[in-house]
């Protein structure tokens, strides 16, 4: 009896290490298909549709501020998908829902395509790529993760982050390559293409985890992994962490979209800025990386708290730059704190409120960033005109980085009880 009882003991053990490991299998697996459903979301963001702007608004006879206000208007609509789609993730399934998602935004972008004219139809289609494409695969695609992994999370993070950037640079020349000879009509129906060639059959690969996640080292008995969207809302440490990526989100899509200006007001030319955007964008990739791999031994609170110190010192040094030498050190400064802001709101929300809502709640996390994103330009246009220059804005948003960096280090993280 005792040697049948050790056998089934070895025979258990072995049994749910192969359970293991192939549970670590399907989640790398998801963090393959996660980046390219973030992959997918490119004609529904800003820097998506940039590739197509201008030969689209002379194609239709647009003008730039008729379209400025229908890319507001459509973003901050756009946003409201976030919450709602995160509670169907949750209640009928990732996969199933991301299918759609998918195949719903590749018949947008295909119409977009088709487009003959029309501002009001225009701003259908620009809301629809914004719902689809920015705010629902955005929440898909982090989900698609959070799910995947537990204590891990931050690491998984960081090579999904690198993997998306690399993912969006094949993009982005690849597209661009083909507006430049083809025109915006063939390029946005070559994504349209593609993504119910390539992106819909991925998105099929997915695996979800039905089992419950297993309780972290330390969980006492009746205590759950996972809290509500109402228990996360109450708590500071999401108010924290998800104000501190909308503000990063903010200062980035200002500085984003008007770096080149800032940049030539520091006596930079055009050259030079691309090249800063160059630096930037690697030094980020490397940032990705060390910051999945710091989550293991550091807390999250203390890398967001050392990332937005970094970001505040950036943003205070770019208004006093006035040689080569410190623009490369506010890149390095910038693509580093950048890097980490980003890895850290990707991961934090599994990590902090567990899995069974994690779809509802970061699309609650993804709305304030959606918004602040859209607000950023608007702040940044708006400082240009009042004072002739964009550096008090980077002046006085420099504190705001601080303080929630502070903040970042001194919150409480939501003990995870039974909701």
């Amino acid at each position: 009896m005792t040697g049948a009882g050790s056998a089934s003991s070895i025979g258990a053990a072995q049994a749910a290490a192969d359970g293991r490991a192939r549970g670590r299998l399907a989640g790398w697996i998801n963090v393959c298909v996660a980046a390219v459903i973030m992959l997918a979301t490119l004609p529904g963001r800003t820097q998506g549709l940039g590739l197509i702007t201008e030969p689209m608004l002379r194609d239709l006879q647009l003008d730039r501020v008729t379209y400025a206000h229908i890319n507001l208007w459509a973003t901050l609509i756009g946003a409201a998908v976030c919450i709602p789609i995160g509670r169907l993730f949750d209640r009928i399934g990732l996969r199933a829902v991301t299918f759609m998602m998918v195949a719903a935004l590749a018949a947008v972008v295909w119409t977009m395509s088709r487009l003959a004219g029309g501002a009001l139809l225009l701003f259908l289609l620009v809301l629809a790529t914004r719902a689809l494409g920015q705010s629902a695969l955005s929440v898909a695609s982090i989900t698609a993760v959070g799910k995947s992994f537990d204590r891990t999370v931050g690491m998984a993070m960081g090579v999904y982050s690198v993997l998306m950037s690399l993912l969006f640079a094949a993009a982005f020349t690849a597209i661009g390559y083909a507006v430049r000879v083809s025109g915006w009509r063939t390029a946005w129906g070559l994504v349209a293409a593609g993504l119910v060639l390539f992106a819909a059959p991925v998105v099929l690969l997915l695996r979800e985890r039905r089992a419950p996640p297993v309780p972290e080292p330390g969980e006492a008995e009746g205590v759950t992994s996972s809290l509500s969207l109402r228990a996360a809302l109450r708590a500071p440490a999401f108010w924290v962490f998800g104000g501190a990526t909308a503000l990063f989100g903010l200062v980035s899509s200002g500085l984003g979209l008007f770096n080149e200006a800032v940049l030539g007001e520091r006596g930079f030319d055009q050259p030079t800025y691309v090249t800063f955007l160059a630096v930037t964008s690697l030094i980020a990739l490397v940032s990705q990386m060390a910051c999945g791999w710091l989550t293991l031994r550091w807390s999250m609170r203390r890398l967001l708290s050392l990332a937005m110190g970094v970001y505040a010192v950036a943003l205070l040094m770019l208004p006093v730059v006035t040689t080569l030498r410190q623009l490369w050190i506010v890149a390095v400064l910038l693509g580093w704190s950048g890097g980490m802001i980003t890895v850290i709101f990707f991961a934090v929300w599994r990590h902090a409120f567990g899995e069974k809502h994690l779809g509802r709640i970061q699309g609650a996390a993804q709305l304030l960033t959606v918004l602040a994103s859209a607000i950023g330009p608007l702040v940044f246009a708006r400082c240009a005109a009042l004072t002739g220059s964009y550096m008090p804005v980077l002046v006085a948003l420099a504190p705001c980085v601080v303080l929630l960096g502070i903040a970042a280090f001194r919150v409480r993280m939501p003990t995870r009880t039974a909701s």
